[in-house]
């Protein structure tokens, strides 16, 4: 079952016991670790600030691409520099080789004393993002296929990735990653420091021992049991078994999957088996930690008239026989207020919104969607198909969209959040949620690059 060449995978659950890259001990690991970089991308303030406290010191910053230089036209140059540094990294052993095994992570951030994780490897051949996939890894929203691309030109010639991907577990009796915590005492500590831009702080502990290590695999392979599964949720044996589901990073794990699938057309059958792009370094939550929440993400929409979008939605909503109006307020208070006495009535998706010069709050009376994000994000889709000048951006943080939305030209919708109990069967009876649907935890809790693993052959 637990193959040793090269290094240990499970071929039944998708786990690779990987060879993990840190960085070498007298690197300063706050101007290491940055966040993930599809974070912040309508600010561009924050990423100038990370590039000033970094400056020339060894980072991860210089590793990756962050998404909000994504349309700057420097893009091949971005990437060079990207490939260049990861391959001086190697070679100059400013990172280096960890014996294989996985990590345990203890975050604090600013709104959780702690957050438990663990680093480990995941085979891309077990991973799905398509709808309706069954497989044991899959997305929980929807993939946008169109993001791709430049996100697998990027891993196209890399040597090094460095994850941002948050998979979870659905674990409520807390055996995987929860009985490492009690034993930290035992472990080896691999990192203690604070996170910049308010990041909080890590630790790491390394899990390279075979008890440890069967221990884990055992009890994910308790989770992965088909009638433990059936039973769970309540499904028939049509239903495959989820066991990871991808909370942070979709698309960048759907990146990797792309490139794994260019790279295996070049192989043979046995280098197939083994090769370190098949695999993927990922951080594992359980959906059950008390350090993680489950925030909204809300929209801002910019370079439009606020009065035809708003419009123009409620004639698309008519028109597909769910009643939809809209109310303008002075004043958030009154938003919100109109916002929780709509809320009464479960056959209503209620959406407040921010203009340069008011507040409102749109309502759909028997929505087709399950949730207010479906309902909005599929009329946003068709709004922006049709008036090509408009964007959009995703936002964590009421102030954020506040800020934004009230500027001149712009609107910003205010979404509920999720409850994280329910994604799991959710996602196994309904499939993918809309895209965007929620976020685990606000912009600063998000996984920091840290860890690294080699993804080419030598």
């Amino acid at each position: 079952m637990v193959d040793k060449m090269p290094f240990k995978v499970d071929k039944e659950l998708g786990i690779q016991i990987p060879e993990i890259l840190l960085p070498s001990k007298n690197i300063d690991m706050e101007k290491w670790a940055v966040v993930a970089c599809d974070q912040y991308t309508s600010q561009p303030e924050y990423w100038t600030d990370v590039a000033k406290r970094v400056g020339t010191s060894s980072s991860t910053l210089h590793m990756v691409f962050p998404e909000v230089y994504l349309e700057d036209g420097d893009e091949e140059e971005r990437i060079s520099q990207i490939n260049s540094t990861m391959r001086s990294y190697l070679n100059d052993n400013t990172l280096s080789a960890q014996k294989p095994g996985f990590i345990f992570i203890d975050r604090k951030t600013t709104h959780a004393d702690s957050r438990k994780g663990l680093i480990m490897a995941i085979d891309l051949e077990k991973y799905d993002y398509n709808k309706g996939s069954q497989t044991l890894v899959r997305a929980t929203e929807g993939t946008v296929i169109e993001r791709l691309p430049p996100r697998i030109k990027i891993r196209e010639k890399a040597s090094v990735e460095s994850p941002h991907v948050m998979v979870l577990i659905d674990d409520p009796d807390k055996t995987v990653i929860e009985p490492i915590a009690k034993k930290t005492d035992s472990l080896e500590k691999l990192y203690d420091f604070d996170l910049m831009m308010s990041g909080g702080h890590i630790k790491g502990y390394k899990i390279d021992d075979e008890e440890t290590l069967t221990s884990i695999l055992n009890a994910i392979r308790r989770l992965a049991d088909k009638d433990v599964f059936t039973s769970k949720y309540g499904v028939g044996s049509d239903k495959g078994v989820l066991l990871f589901a991808v909370g942070d990073g979709n698309h960048s794990l759907a990146s990797a999957k792309g490139h794994w699938e260019n790279v295996k057309r070049t192989l043979i059958d046995e280098e197939i088996l083994h090769h370190p792009a098949r695999f993927a370094l990922v951080e594992v939550v359980n959906v059950h930690d008390d350090g993680l929440s489950f925030e909204p993400i809300h929209r801002v929409v910019f370079n439009l008239d606020c009065k035809h979008l708003l419009d123009n939605l409620v004639e698309h909503f008519n028109g597909l026989g769910s009643k939809a109006s809209y109310k303008l307020f002075s004043s958030k208070a009154c938003m919100e207020a109109e916002t929780d006495e709509l809320r009464i009535n479960k056959n209503l998706h209620v959406i407040p919104f921010i203009t340069s010069d008011s507040f409102g709050v749109i309502s759909v009376e028997n929505p087709k969607s399950n949730l207010e994000v479906g309902t909005l994000q599929s009329y946003l889709d068709k709004y922006m198909a049709n008036n090509t000048e408009v964007k959009i951006d995703y936002i964590h943080g009421e102030d954020v969209v506040s800020a934004l939305g009230s500027k001149e030209g712009n609107i910003g919708f205010y979404l509920p959040p999720m409850d994280k109990h329910d994604l799991f069967k959710t996602v196994i009876l309904d499939g993918v949620l809309p895209r965007k649907t929620f976020s685990m935890g606000e912009a600063e809790e998000k996984r920091f690059y840290l860890e690294c693993r080699k993804i080419c052959k030598d």
